[in-house]
């Protein structure tokens, strides 16, 4: 971390400013110390301040994004820009952002990270599982990123510290959604805004099989949980292919979900290993985490509302509901 993230970064509790204990640093970062507030202390270490316990209910992350490092990073291996084109189309943000301040909250292993660093915003990124790890040597080379660990239900910053705030593919996998989406609200300057998205709770649930298969799968340790999804593909994923093949991209979709497989094959300006290396993490992705709550529309909705946000947009989307919205102008920091 930098001596002047310590302008951002408050105690969740108190709301308490930090005072920094160094250990080590060096020209670029702080390598270890302690951050101080009163009673509390959370320790730097590796250059990421540790706000929550390294082992927490996101440990399958942190081993699934150790795993597959770079794998969805479009600079490493992905000639259709998809998460490029995803975070684009999803925030409608301009590509210049210079000047201003923004947090992502649920970083994984950087896919958005680094396509948000090259705006040149003033970027804070966190992570509740040790994937920021990954995710700070994905992104060694900005300058303008800012890494923490820390708990989406108790965010280390200031309230109204940030011009937008984007959570993608994170609410879900919170045993709380909506009060995660109420904690970030809480960080958006008045004027600026917050986009999320969130898995979408409707009737085509019922034929998900991931849903069948996660009240076994969610409970496994990281590396069994993998070991399974391996065994799982080695007689799925050729099933889905031969949808593909004899049913059309849309069969085989199908076929993916109820057969609990993210089969990749069809989607444009990839190569057939790099679509099986993304159907092995993103099946992992659907089997392995704690928590899975998808949302409804009306409730997704909710939220933004009860938060009083203005410029309400809520629809389906990429993800399964994109939404986004700002805090008005005349609204109270805090």
């Amino acid at each position: 971390m930098r001596a002047s993230d310590l302008e951002v970064y408050r105690d969740a509790r108190t709301g308490s400013r930090f005072e920094l204990r160094i250990d080590e640093q060096t020209d670029r970062e702080i390598v270890s110390g302690r951050l101080v507030a009163g009673d509390v202390s959370f320790e730097i270490v590796d250059g990421i301040p540790r706000f929550c316990p390294p082992e927490n209910y996101a440990a399958s992350f942190g081993y699934q994004w150790h795993r597959f490092a770079t794998t969805q990073l479009d600079s490493h291996s992905d000639s259709s820009r998809s998460s490029e084109q995803r975070l684009f189309n999803e925030t409608r943000w301009p590509r210049d952002l210079r000047g201003k301040r923004v947090l992502e909250a649920g970083s994984g292993a950087g896919r958005f990270t680094e396509l948000l660093a090259s705006t040149g915003a003033e970027l804070f990124s966190f992570d509740y599982s040790t994937a920021v790890e990954v995710n700070r040597d994905n992104c060694r080379k900005f300058d303008n990123v800012s890494f923490a660990q820390a708990d989406i239900l108790a965010p280390p910053y200031e309230p109204g510290a940030f011009d937008m705030v984007l959570c993608l593919g994170v609410l879900q996998h919170t045993p709380d959604p909506r009060g995660a989406f109420r904690a970030l609200v809480r960080l958006v300057k008045p004027g600026g805004e917050i986009v999320v998205d969130v898995y979408r709770l409707w009737w085509r649930c019922l034929f998900k099989g991931k849903y069948y298969l996660r009240p076994v799968t969610r409970l496994l340790p990281a590396r069994a949980q993998h070991f399974v999804v391996r065994a799982h593909l080695a007689w799925a994923y050729p099933l889905t292919g031969l949808a593909h093949r004899l049913g059309g991209r849309g069969v085989g979709r199908r076929a993916s979900a109820l057969l609990s497989v993210a089969d990749f094959r069809g989607a444009g300006g990839i190569s057939a290993a790099r679509a099986r290396e993304l159907s092995e993490l993103d099946t992992l992705d659907m089997l392995a985490p704690r928590y899975d709550k998808p949302q409804t529309l009306r409730t997704v909705r909710s939220w933004l509302e009860e938060a009083g946000l203005e410029g309400i947009e809520v629809g389906p989307g990429y993800n399964g509901i994109e939404a986004r919205g700002r805090v008005p102008l005349s609204a109270q920091v805090g």
